[in-house]
């Protein structure tokens, strides 16, 4: 018995727990092993992470797309797990020491602070799991993994070591996003962009040569830098080779101010001879350009911070190699000094020795830490690489060839610009928490890079005893006896990037490197389902990685999702005080309420805007399911054992048919296409409007009449739409459907292992023979046609009465509220030069035609009466006289100045943008509600004046 009331919370948690109890979401099952598999690797979350509305979209459209596959008979694996998430994890396990008062993590040393790590994550690291299951993910978490299992980490290290030795894993010395507070290098996608109010400082770097004077132009060159404390690395001066103006310095050298080395000044295309003074400042240890820079031009590379981002000058050899005597005096001066605090020591010294010319206001971005929020730096250091390009390239030609495909198409020129100019992959990462690097260093520093300690032990002594640095006694005593080779080979102590061990993710998930059933069955996989942010991050590292080791792509489709905004198109920030959380949305309205207004924003080509107000909208349309069904309940509709609803005799019953074999096909071509805001727009527009508003309104009378045939019939076909309805909504809104499924009749099972609407039985004899009979150009032909070609049953017969009656009702109730009457005054209708078909639908749905359309009577004349509104109805006139219930006149008046009205503010919006100023500095979702206001604004003037028209026509 179906509760009189929808109440979400009772009904999710409730299925959550039938669910997990059946084993309904779990791969593999005995009756599907021939079936054709379907597989999707969740992004793994953040172990830290919480749900957020990224995840929560992200999720829903996984998860109705795995509902939708297990329906249709495949064998679904949709293989969750959490990310180890080195920075994240570390930064709160540490803060939790601190509030506690414990130990800090040096303090404890290693190998004790990661033990309070994994005991962390035993405690607390499950959250989002929990959070994802409240949602309605319906993974397989039998197999849910995580990037620090043993099984993950050893897949991880078997890469590392065969990508070293392949050449293809080396250390350099480059530029990196250094994070001063956490000490570590970090990853682009840990860089956030602030826009910072700085200043921009114009320094005057003397000729060399010449005697300098701030007076005397021809004497220095100017520079302009926002980082006049990097000035001191400087070791080149660039002019653009172009440059009519001050291209001629070029080839001589200037002397550095404060520090007095002799730097060149060089020809370099990345000089702007527009902007600035046209030269620029090269510091190729503190600038991911000038580095670039450095290397076409051979310069050297000064790094002048420490790890800390303090100055680091008195001990640095690159710095004071080639200072000139009597320069040591500033280096110790600023020795050890916040690189803030000395940015004004040394421009307080510029200026005082006449090397600053001005200062200027300036609004830059500036990278920040998106979690210590502290200023990036970039930095020179020793840092372990993989070779991207050359990996690169089977990832491109994969796109390229189409053995992979980015839905929308777009982004696949995203991911071509991105990869055809990928730079060195910087792997290393110095935290603890991570996958530490398997390579160990001997006594001078010579790497040894192996899969397990012993065997790097073994290749260090067999390479020093070759070496004739230890005897072969000394090998074999330390071989066997490990307190023997203590300090002699020592292990890197930093950790991989996280997106190196998830780069793996579509493969170590199912057992590799062992040569697993899971890895042959399941890889590779069906569709990949994430955001446009990560395609270079995650993406591209699971294409390279997947390439490289398991010869084939990791999943043919690639399906990018864009962001969830708030109700104004603005980016959800929580210094905006606009984010909307997932969880709170579902305590409020149910999981459905919030999956449904996902999904049906989801569109291709454009952001979603979400508000508390739209899920309550989903929210009131689960409800108006709920009270359906119940309403079908209460009055006995049931499907026998062997219903055929193509076999229906009553008109009603076989419209009804038609609507839901037509919805079917949207729904399923939709998903199909990834186009899920269709998909489940096709649902709201077939339940709310075809199913509830109009054939369960218009079977009220036969379910209320007399036993018979066509009560029955009704009854059956009432409950058949149900049950279509509650298998095509399932993917979308699994809880109340799967709930309902289970209340409303005797089931043989659950509805997420039911079998998916099939297309029913194309036409009828009798449709084929009218067909046959037609003549070219007939109506009918072309929908008889196109069911024939898909499979589908049409009735057009139905569609056309039906649709008669539901479009002469409709537009009936528009005219009424387009002429402000109110909806139960009572007016008459008149068919104009009806045909005998409308004539006898007239007849048979005369009752319920006033009864929903709130009519006096209803007459047919050879014209329409004069002062009588005209309406058209699927080509035929209907009049309706108005006259003496409105004031024609008046309602002319009034919609002449709605026009108006709907002009001004079209005109508004264009004057708006047609400006230049405007459309380039607005923020884009600000421009993006202008275009919508003109579109509403257009499409209510084109109603206004449709109605105008109809009023002019009836005086």
């Amino acid at each position: 018995m179906i509760e009189k009331n929808y109440q979400p919370a009772d009904i999710e948690s409730r299925m959550s727990r039938i669910w997990e109890e059946s084993g309904a979401f779990m791969a593999g099952r005995p009756e599907r092993k021939d079936a054709a598999p379907f597989t999707i690797v969740i992004p793994p979350p953040n172990v830290t992470g919480s749900l957020h509305m990224g995840h929560a979209l992200n999720n829903t459209l996984q998860d109705i797309l795995c509902r939708f596959e297990r329906m249709r008979g495949r064998d679904v694996l949709w293989q969750p797990g959490t990310d180890h998430a080195g920075i994240a994890t570390q930064m709160v396990v540490e803060r939790q020491l601190m509030e506690r008062q414990e130990p800090g993590r040096r303090d404890l040393g290693r190998a004790k602070f990661l033990e309070r790590v994994w005991q962390w994550k035993a405690e607390s690291g499950g959250t989002i799991v929990n959070q994802l299951k409240r949602l309605g993910a319906s993974c397989d978490w039998s197999r849910e993994r995580f990037t620090m299992d043993e099984g993950l980490s050893r897949a991880v290290v078997k890469v590392f070591v065969e990508l070293h030795r392949e050449g293809l894993i080396y250390k350099d010395k480059r530029l990196v996003n250094w994070d001063p507070k956490l000490l570590t290098a970090i990853s682009d996608l840990e860089v956030q962009q602030v826009e910072v109010k700085g200043s921009l400082w114009y320094l005057r770097y003397p000729i060399s040569g010449k005697t300098f004077s701030p007076e005397d132009p021809s004497t220095f060159v100017v520079v302009a830098t926002t980082r006049p404390e990097t000035m001191l690395g400087d070791t080149a001066v660039a002019i653009h080779p172009d440059n009519e103006r001050i291209g001629r310095l070029i080839g001589q050298h200037v002397i550095l101010p404060l520090v007095g080395r002799r730097i060149p000044i060089v020809g370099d295309d990345y000089a702007d001879p527009e902007k600035g003074s046209g030269a620029v400042k090269i510091t190729p240890a503190h600038d991911f350009n000038d580095f670039e820079v450095g290397k076409r031009h051979n310069l050297p590379q000064i790094n002048v911070f420490d790890r800390e981002g303090c100055m680091t000058l008195v001990d640095n050899e690159d710095y004071l190699r080639g200072l000139p005597e009597g320069a040591l005096m500033l280096a110790e001066e600023l020795h050890n000094v916040d690189r803030f605090a000395a940015r004004k020591k040394i421009v307080a010294r510029l200026e005082d020795f006449g090397f600053l010319e001005k200062i200027e206001p300036n609004t830059h971005m500036v990278p920040h830490g998106d979690r210590s929020n502290v200023v990036i730096e970039p930095y020179l250091t020793d840092q372990w690489y993989v070779d991207a390009k050359t990996m690169a390239q089977p990832a491109i030609a994969a796109v390229r060839s189409g053995a992979t495909s980015f839905v929308p198409k777009n982004w696949e020129k995203t991911y071509f610009e991105w990869m055809e100019n990928i730079q060195p992959w910087c792997i290393s990462r110095q935290l603890w928490w991570g996958h530490q690097i398997p390579a160990w260093y001997g006594p001078d520093g010579k790497v040894f890079v192996a899969e397990t300690e012993e065997e790097a032990v073994g290749n260090a002594l067999g390479y020093y005893v070759e070496q004739e640095v230890i005897t072969e006694e000394q090998g074999r005593a330390m071989a066997e006896d490990p307190a023997k080779r203590e300090g002699f080979i020592t292990r890197d102590e930093d950790v991989l990037d996280t997106w190196f061990s998830s780069g793996l993710w579509p493969f170590s998930t199912l057992g590799w490197p062992d040569d697993t059933a899971e890895v042959k069955r399941y890889y590779p996989t069906s569709v990949l389902v994430t955001g446009w942010d990560i395609i270079f991050f995650w993406v591209a590292r699971m294409m390279m990685m997947g390439l490289h080791f398991m010869k084939d792509a990791p999943f043919s489709t690639v399906y990018i999702h864009r962001l969830v905004r708030d109700e104004k198109g603005a980016k959800m920030s929580k210094s905006k005080g606009n984010v909307i959380d997932p969880l709170g949305v579902i305590d409020d309205f149910g999981a459905d309420a919030l999956r449904f207004a996902l999904a049906r924003g989801a569109a291709h080509n454009h952001d979603i805007k979400l508000s508390p107000q739209l899920v309550e909208v989903n929210r009131n349309f689960a409800t108006k399911l709920w009270n359906a069904c119940r309403f079908a309940e209460m009055n006995s509709c049931d499907k026998p054992d062997g219903f055929e609803p193509t076999a229906a005799k009553e008109t009603l019953n076989r419209w009804i048919a038609h609507e839901t074999s037509r919805a079917t096909r949207e729904v399923t071509e939709a998903i199909e296409a990834y186009r899920f805001n269709d998909a489940a727009n096709a649902m709201y527009r077939f339940v709310l409007n075809i199913y509830c508003d109009w054939y369960v309104e218009l079977a009220k009378p036969l379910l209320m009449g007399e036993e018979g045939a066509a009560k029955a019939e009704t009854r059956a076909m009432v409950a058949w739409a149900r049950d279509e309805i509650l298998k095509l909504l399932h993917p979308f809104m699994p809880f109340i459907t799967e709930e309902l499924w289970a209340v409303t009749a005797k089931r043989d099972g659950l509805l997420v292992l039911a079998q998916w609407p099939r297309k029913a039985s194309a036409v009828t004899e009798e449709q084929i023979a009218s067909m046959a009979m037609a003549g070219p150009g007939d109506p009918l032909i072309a929908p008889v046609m196109a069911a024939l070609d898909a499979g589908d049953f049409s009735d057009p017969a139905a569609e056309a009465e039906i649709g008669w009656v539901v479009d002469l009702i409709t537009a009936i109730r528009s005219l009424k509220s387009e002429m402000n009457i109110p909806p139960a005054t009572l007016i008459s209708l008149v068919l104009s030069a009806a045909s005998a078909e409308t004539k006898d639908r007239a007849g048979r749905w005369s009752d319920i035609v006033k009864r929903l359309a709130r009519l006096s009577d209803i007459s047919f004349a050879d014209r329409p009466p004069e002062g009588a509104v005209q309406l058209l109805v699927r080509g035929e006139v209907v009049a309706l006289p108005l006259k003496g219930v409105i004031d024609l006149s008046a309602e002319r008046t009034r919609l002449d100045k709605e026009i108006v009205k709907a002009d001004a503010d079209i005109k508004r919006v264009d004057a708006k943008l047609s400006n230049e100023k405007f459309v380039a500095n607005a923020p884009e979702e600000i421009v993006e509600e202008e275009k919508e206001k003109r579109e509403a604004a257009v499409a209510r003037k084109a109603k206004l004046q449709e109605a105008l028209e109809r009023l002019k026509l009836a005086s």
